[in-house]
């Protein structure tokens, strides 16, 4: 590796003279623009766009666009008096714990190299975060540009995390985050389960770049003029309106197969499925059950009200029958008393 560039770490009146290396590279396959008949690759040109002159490197300055056609444009001269730190400095602000910042905010890494007079206070500023568990929040200015970093240590040595600002984060507003939306318990406890089966610690080892070492596969080929064979292309995730417990529930039991574990589990244990599936029938009992009682207790209820009704109408046909026989009595008693006068006639 070839530094990118020197300085010192600083903290308290601790100084640590260091090189910087970039801790990452990319291994994308690049390709250049060409003619396609001849292969000639193609070339830009610096023009203006307003004379339409070819431009060199040392005509070149900076321009800040206003809008409406407006441009500010900064020199050298203008940069120079800039409150930027000292480009060969890295002020450690503080010692925080490493859990409290946000993996969002991590840009690009870099190791540092103790020069061979400063590998003592490098060892010790190394050894001291690891037993405390904390990381140093830096300043320093890279590529002529101040910026927040985090000093860290990673198999025996430091690397700093160029960071982000915080109003360099975006705040994501979506609409679905208005949406009262709640998983139900069975649905949780599937999904739950699913990350159990899936649950593994992580290696980066053993994840490849797939596209990548395919891609590199059609140019070796087109190299050796051998005839080029498509991988077989893997089965589509579903999308649109889906049955979600039986997603889940065929992603935990295939997970469990790629384990080599049963997919109905050990009998007789109640499984993560079997688990989810129970609280799923329980909910759709709960229902059904409050309902039958409900029937029960109207049923119950049915001969009580019979009674009620019957007893608060007996007395009223009583009275009205009463009522109705009264007249016919009376008209009775009216016809027998002539005939008892005759009678009584005839016997003097």
């Amino acid at each position: 590796m070839r530094s990118i560039w020197k300085g010192a770490v600083s903290f308290g009146l601790v100084s640590i003279s260091v090189k910087l290396y970039s801790a990452t590279e990319e291994k994308d396959i690049r390709f250049h623009q060409v003619h396609r008949s001849d292969g000639g690759r193609i070339r830009y040109k610096r023009t203006c766009s307003v004379c339409g002159e070819e431009v060199t490197y040392d005509d070149i300055a900076k321009g800040y666009d206003l809008g409406g056609g407006e441009m500010v444009i900064l020199t050298d001269e203008d940069f120079a008096d800039l409150p930027l730190t000292t480009s060969r400095a890295i002020d450690v602000l503080e010692f925080v714990p490493a859990e409290q910042i946000d993996p969002i905010l991590y840009a690009k890494a870099y190791y540092l190299e103790p020069d061979k007079s400063a590998t003592k206070p490098y060892a010790l500023l190394r050894d001291a975060l690891t037993s405390t568990d904390r990381v140093a929040v830096v300043k320093v200015a890279l590529r002529q540009r101040e910026q927040l970093a985090a000093l860290r240590v990673r198999d025996g040595v430091l690397v700093l995390n160029t960071m982000l600002w915080p109003d360099e984060v975006r705040k994501p507003d979506f609409e679905f985050l208005g949406d009262d939306v709640e998983a139900r318990p069975a649905e949780l406890a599937m999904a739950g389960s699913l990350i159990e089966s899936m649950a593994a610690d992580f290696d980066p080892d053993q994840y490849t770049d797939n596209y990548r070492a395919a891609l590199q596969e059609v140019i070796d080929a087109k190299v050796d003029g051998r005839e080029v064979v498509a991988p077989e292309e893997e089965e589509p995730a579903q999308t649109g309106a889906v049955d979600l417990m039986a997603a889940l529930r065929a992603s935990v039991e295939r997970a469990r197969r790629a384990r080599g574990e049963s997919a109905g589990g050990d009998a007789g244990e109640p499984t993560p499925i079997s688990s989810a599936r129970s609280a799923a029938k329980k909910t759709a009992k709960a229902a059904p059950a409050a309902a039958t009682k409900k029937t029960a207790a109207a049923k119950k209820a049915t001969p009580a009200k019979k009674t009620a009704v019957a007893k608060k109408t007996e007395p009223a046909k009583k009275t009205a029958a009463a009522k109705k026989a009264e007249p016919a009595k009376k008209s009775a008693a009216k016809k027998a008393t002539p005939a008892k006068k005759a009678a009584a006639r005839k016997s003097a």
